[in-house]
């Protein structure tokens, strides 16, 4: 019976880690719906935007405030949880501390003495992010595409963040009065030698410099403060269990998958549009009269594809699935978004929202189907994303300069309007008619190529 604790520590660790990786799996098989797409060019230059971006966070303190407490939280919160490794050893095999016997004393007391004063930046950065969130009133976090699920979402992560920072003071705190108790009974009992305790070394206010200021514990009796101690302990530890698995379901999945997405970013320049090889073959071929179309060079030679444009998620690539499990819902696309600061139905950040949605609608219908998707009679078009928030877009791309994380909305946005343009023929009546005037007159506007030059005559 007395190793009960490392029998249910193990049983949970690896229920835990099964069921997060079960989730990675399942993410990764939904990215992989899209079109492949080749990303693995001028790799140093990715692995720079990736260490410049994702590591550094060097578009998160354009807006410093927001920045530098983000960056609390982000680097507080890695760091943090290194002190995992000693709870996974402690768990499995009984031992207390187990970092202790290590590193040294000396060490030590820097290692955990630095992860308090981490956790005690966690802790401001989130309750100002929780005041900031729903009392302040900043408008991209106020919304209302962010009514219901997403507000609770960012709560619920926020809430979570506090309550195992403070199980981590807690269990610290604890730890320590636990062990003064037991350094002022020995001295009572003059059985005190050195600063050696039975075997332990006694962890002085050094080591907690946060948590030995919290007095309250002082008065617990030493049975009362093992199981305050304890309790702290396996709350913290499931709560990161927890923690881990509720990503999947969270906007905070851009935890992991911002580096991805960030070395695989488009790393030519912003709003290019791609065109299509076969479209391009077609044009050149009516533009020259005397080319032979069964005379083109190999590398010429273009596949038609299947369907011009993106009419659902099947249709975009797979670094645009991944930007959309990337996506953090900051807002920092749409309040820069001049479509939207118009008054117009676009919003940058719930096209990438309406993205993951269908995503993850079209993964459960695999899921309940066998590992096949059946036809549900719904697409990313239309019935997620209407042609008003399309047509709005001014292509910009303020919105792409803006993310933090280098997503890309407009690359979706052009894909749709592909679809409807090239599948449809649903452009809106002012680009049908610039159309119709570049085939007729050679320009965008509706004059005779012969009184193109009318204007300078007056000059």
């Amino acid at each position: 019976m007395q190793y009960i604790d490392n029998v249910i520590f193990l049983i949970l660790l690896v229920l835990g880690f099964g069921l997060f990786f079960k989730s990675l799996k399942e993410i990764y098989r939904n990215i992989k719906l899209g079109k492949e797409i080749n990303r693995t060019d001028r790799k140093s230059e990715r692995w720079a935007v990736m260490t410049r971006v994702a590591l550094g966070q060097s578009k998160m303190v354009k807006r410093p405030i927001a920045g530098i407490l983000h960056i609390f939280v982000y680097v507080g919160f890695v760091v943090i949880n290194i002190e995992l490794l000693e709870i996974i050893i402690d768990g499995i095999f009984g031992t207390h501390r187990f970092l202790q016997s290590v590193l040294g004393d000396s060490f030590y007391a820097f290692f955990t003495a630095t992860l308090e004063v981490l956790a005690l930046l966690v802790v401001v950065a989130v309750v100002v992010f929780f005041i900031r969130r729903n009392f302040y009133g900043v408008k991209r976090l106020t919304m209302k595409e962010l009514f219901g699920w997403p507000k609770k979402d960012a709560n619920w992560i926020l809430i979570i963040e506090f309550a195992l920072m403070v199980a981590f003071f807690t269990m610290n705190g604890a730890d320590y009065f636990l062990g003064l108790h037991h350094l002022q009974t020995l001295q009572e009992s003059k059985l005190l030698y050195g600063s050696t305790i039975a075997g332990n070394e006694y962890l002085s206010p050094s080591h907690f410099p946060i948590s030995s200021n919290f007095f309250f514990l002082d008065n617990f009796s030493d049975s009362t403060l093992h199981i305050i101690e304890k309790s702290a302990w396996w709350f913290h530890f499931v709560g990161i269990l927890f923690f881990m698995n509720y990503l999947y379901y969270s906007k905070h999945l851009h935890i992991i998958l911002a580096f991805p997405n960030t070395w695989f970013s488009n790393l030519e320049k912003k709003g290019e549009f791609n065109n299509l090889a076969s479209v391009t073959k077609e044009i050149k071929l009516m533009m020259d009269p005397n080319a032979d179309p069964y005379a083109a060079p190999a590398e010429v030679e273009a596949e038609v594809p299947s369907k011009f444009g993106a009419e659902d998620v099947f249709d975009l690539n797979q670094h645009q699935l991944m930007s959309a499990y990337s996506c953090t819902e900051c807002g920092r696309c749409t309040s820069v978004c001049p479509a939207n600061m118009t008054g117009k139905k676009l919003s940058p950040r719930l096209i990438m929202m309406k993205t993951r949605d269908r995503l993850e609608e079209v993964g459960k219908n695999i899921n309940q189907n066998g590992g096949q998707f059946v036809d549900d009679g719904k697409k990313l078009v239309n019935d997620y994303i209407t042609k008003e928030e399309l047509w709005a877009c001014t292509t910009c791309n303020a919105c792409v300069e803006a993310c933090p994380v280098l997503i890309d909305p407009l690359s979706i946005i052009f894909e749709m309007r592909r679809f409807l343009v090239m599948e449809q023929s649903a452009a809106p009546q002012e680009l049908n008619l610039m159309m119709t005037n570049v085939e007729n007159n050679a320009a965008p506007w509706q004059y005779n190529q012969a009184d193109r030059l009318n204007w300078a005559k007056d000059n």
